[in-house]
């Protein structure tokens, strides 16, 4: 009795281009004949049917034969699942032309023109006082952010210049020095309150400097056991006084 293996209708390759730098995996029909192919092949690597000429690769990437006869099909040439087509194009187009976004023509419109515009989240959240366009929100915001502002100022003046302190924090080993600078933040963006610096132990290794800690946000006063908060590098201590006049911060 003879067996005869019938191959499935479709295939499942991958598609790479000499003008791109990534591959596609697609699945065509095998009846398709190579003609057919490089126009299904145009809207995926951006190269002109009449610029293509298709080489074939197997599952192990090694070169099998060039897609040649246009008239041929797909599945005359010997394509399965897993294998590569590669494509290479004649056009005179770069490789990446077609993934540099920044070439392109970009449809641009003025602030004072959208604005005007009906249809536009902006317009939405104008007409519904949304977000930034809610003034009353706004405003207790601004009143809240300048309060806190206020109380932090006034709970940082508490920590006096020359306070002994110890920095505790996940992962590092205690670091004891004394409060050097207590004063506003520098500016930047979401950086506002009050900072005391600290400068390090000669013991520990390490140069004097006014940047190893910050204090943002003092929650209590000098002298007792109310938390309040140290920053340092974005990282969230809590701090405690101790018997000596010393102050140890300990991370949350």
């Amino acid at each position: 009795m003879e067996v005869t293996g019938v191959s499935a209708p479709t295939v499942t390759v991958f598609i790479s281009s000499s003008l791109n730098t990534f591959r596609s995996e697609k699945r065509y029909s095998r009846s398709l004949t190579i003609a057919e192919f490089k126009c299904k092949l145009e809207l995926l690597v951006g190269s002109p049917a009449s610029c293509m000429e298709l080489e074939l690769y197997g599952v192990d990437d090694k070169f099998y034969s060039k897609l040649d006869q246009e008239d041929a099909l797909l599945g005359s040439y010997p394509v399965d699942d897993g294998c590569r087509i590669h494509v290479i194009d004649h056009s005179g187009a770069r490789l990446g032309e077609y993934e540099d976004v920044s070439r392109v023509e970009k449809y641009t419109i003025s602030q004072e023109a959208y604005d005007q515009r009906q249809d536009t989240v902006r317009s939405f959240l104008k007409r519904s006082k949304l977000g930034r366009y809610n003034e009353e929100e706004r405003a207790q915001q601004e009143a809240e952010a300048a309060q806190r502002l206020a109380e932090e100022k006034a709970q940082a003046s508490s920590i006096p210049v020359g306070s002994r302190c110890e920095v505790r924090a996940a992962g590092h080993s205690p670091r004891r020095g004394t409060v050097m600078y207590v004063g506003a933040w520098p500016a930047g963006p979401g950086v506002p309150g009050s900072k005391a610096g600290r400068r390090r132990c000669a013991h520990s290794g390490a140069s004097e400097t006014s940047r190893s800690a910050a204090v943002r946000g003092v929650r209590g006063v000098r002298n007792d056991l109310s938390p309040w908060r140290w920053w340092n590098h974005r990282r969230t201590l809590t701090a405690r006084s101790v018997c000596g006049g010393k102050w140890e911060a300990q991370a949350e």
